[in-house]
């Protein structure tokens, strides 16, 4: 199998200062691979590029509709959110309409991960709550699912648990993979992870920016909601000034990271699906190798490109604003 490859490298001074090494895969509708950089192959956890998938059962069993989900509210199921007060409050709102107490969330009170809305928080001696954590609204989302199927609520995070199951299949389907095939952990928010190759996650994000090419109904009907949701909501999506509300700004984008370096998204028009993994776990750069493999493949938003290149500059410069290096993407897209 193919090593990883440099992706970006960081100059200060002159000097190369980092490098970042990783995968790259793009796929058509017919799963087979048309773009590689390293190995399509490689194996990765999906970590929170998994939520767009993980919150299809409970849109296919009508959760949103039973409880009266307003768009913001569903959109928090697919979020890593940042507790900013739009994120809290739509949180707040989805346990009152569900009954979904705070405390049977199995992840750990923590601050919010934005700067601005933990300093605030702080300021006026708030507490941790188990809601601040960016895979809250997940959470949420299954276990209002155990309540309308009258499910268990106390183990809802087991992999045996019925719902946890039925995510497993959604997502081998969405892969084009059997569930024995899936590597299954534990994320670091207590739910179960699955790890699978590039190849069949960047098929999967495929088949969120194009509901057409799943062949259940339900399924699709799902997918056509969330990844709507996700359009019309993207600041709920993650937090002000991260990429995936920029590139979910653009209607012909479905795109979601994840922990420790992967992140994913499928293109529309062009009907391809995109995985990438920065093997040493580093999300900083993914704006860069982004908006390199949009640019490589010829893509006609620059709209979209220009805002990338806005959040992650090129230029690297130090606290008082002088410049001290550069960014450099290196890789270049390998046709297959």
């Amino acid at each position: 199998m193919a090593e990883a490859e440099v992706l970006v490298e960081e100059y200060r001074g002159g000097s190369l200062e980092n490098v970042h090494e990783g995968h790259i895969c793009g796929v058509m509708p017919n799963g087979e691979v048309k773009y590689a950089v390293g190995n399509p192959l490689h194996r990765t956890f999906l970590r929170s590029s998994a939520k767009p998938i993980q919150a299809i059962p409970a849109i296919v069993h009508g959760v949103d509709e039973r409880y009266l989900l307003d768009e913001p509210e569903v959109a928090m199921m697919a979020a890593s959110h940042r507790a900013e007060p739009i994120h809290v409050a739509a949180l707040e709102s989805m346990m009152l309409k569900t009954g979904v107490r705070e405390e049977q969330l199995v992840c750990h009170p923590t601050y919010p991960l934005s700067a601005s809305a933990r300093h605030e928080l702080i300021a006026r001696a708030g507490q941790e709550r188990r809601i601040y954590h960016n895979c809250s609204g997940k959470h949420l989302g299954v276990l209002a699912l155990c309540r309308k199927m009258g499910y268990s609520t106390e183990d809802y995070w087991h992999q045996e648990h019925p719902v946890q199951q039925e995510i497993l299949r959604t997502m081998a389907m969405m892969a084009d993979m059997r569930q024995d095939e899936i590597t299954v952990g534990t994320d670091g928010c207590g739910f179960p992870v699955a790890a699978i190759p590039l190849q069949n996650l960047a098929a999967a994000y495929l088949k969120l920016a194009c509901p057409d090419l799943i062949a259940d109904p339900a399924v699709r009907t799902a997918v056509e909601k969330i990844s709507g949701v996700m359009h019309r909501n993207n600041r709920m999506i993650s937090g002000t000034g991260l990429i995936c509300p920029e590139l979910l700004a653009d209607n012909n984008i479905v795109a979601k990271g994840g922990a420790k370096g992967v992140y994913c998204f499928g293109l529309r028009e062009e009907r391809l699906g995109f995985a990438l993994k920065v093997m040493d776990g580093s999300e900083d750069e993914w704006p860069l190798i982004v908006a390199s493999i949009l640019e490589q493949i010829g893509y006609r938003r620059k709209e979209t490109i220009d805002r990338l290149y806005t959040l992650y500059p090129v230029d690297i410069r130090n606290d008082n604003n002088k410049l001290v290096g550069r960014n450099e993407t290196v890789f270049e897209l390998k046709t297959v």
